[in-house]
């Protein structure tokens, strides 16, 4: 076989059955789901399916009218899609490395424009930070996700995990922050400064703080979502 033919191509990038369970690895960037049931997923993210599988967005109530409310509040929200059905679907997110999690009887925090993809079995909720008025507008939500089951998460390339301990607290950029996980309650701070105001500020005026012991995860990319001085 000829080097760069299209055969050595179609070897190279052919879908590939690694026995990994519903969620698999294609590539550092592709999600191949293994469906037998249900599993929910991010709005836009599938490229591509086999088998007998529908796709139905999330009902409007079907995740409790406070999940609702808290969407219409903050203006934001992730939005779902359930696959229903039997096959193989590939799912992607604009590039971004994919993560897989098996959540075992756990909890974590995870960026709501990160989540991808997740098995039926897991729970999940929004949680809202608190805006600072006047200081910044768009908010910050997140999603709690629990249980047991498989949950995939993207980044902007590599991610980096920051252990917290007791006493020694660790500050992150917001839009570079995709989740956490322990007995971490995150605070927003702010250090405005007159040279903030007029434009003349670090660019990292607001900040989020984990006390108590878990870790962070950060990306090493700051997502536009969460904006300072935006009207």
């Amino acid at each position: 076989m000829s080097r760069y033919s299209i055969q050595e191509f179609l070897n190279t990038s052919s879908q590939k059955d690694r026995g990994q369970g519903t969620f698999e690895l294609e590539s550092p960037h592709l999600l191949e789901v293994k469906l037998k049931g249900r599993v929910w997923t991010k709005v836009g993210a599938m490229i591509g399916y086999w088998g007998n599988v529908t796709f139905k967005r999330e009902g409007i109530l079907e995740h409790g009218l406070g999940n609702l409310m808290k969407k219409m509040v903050s203006g934001e929200g992730m939005s779902l899609m359930k696959m229903d059905g039997t096959g193989q679907i590939y799912l992607a997110d604009k590039g971004k490395r994919i993560h897989i999690l098996n959540l075992e009887n756990e909890t974590i925090f995870v960026n709501g424009n990160d989540v991808l993809a997740m098995e039926n079995s897991i729970k999940w909720e929004i949680k809202l930070m608190r805006r600072i008025a006047g200081m910044a507008t768009g908010g910050l939500f997140n999603i709690r996700l629990s249980g047991t089951g498989m949950v995939a998460i993207t980044t902007h390339y590599e991610p980096l995990a920051l252990k917290v301990r007791p006493g020694i607290p660790v500050f992150s950029d917001p839009n570079a922050t995709v989740a956490w996980a322990g007995s971490l309650e995150p605070e927003i701070v702010t250090d405005f400064t007159l040279g903030t105001f007029l434009g003349r500020g670090s660019g990292e005026a607001i900040q989020l703080k984990f006390e108590g012991n878990g870790w962070v995860v950060l990306q090493p990319y700051e997502e536009a979502y969460f904006q300072e001085g935006s009207n």
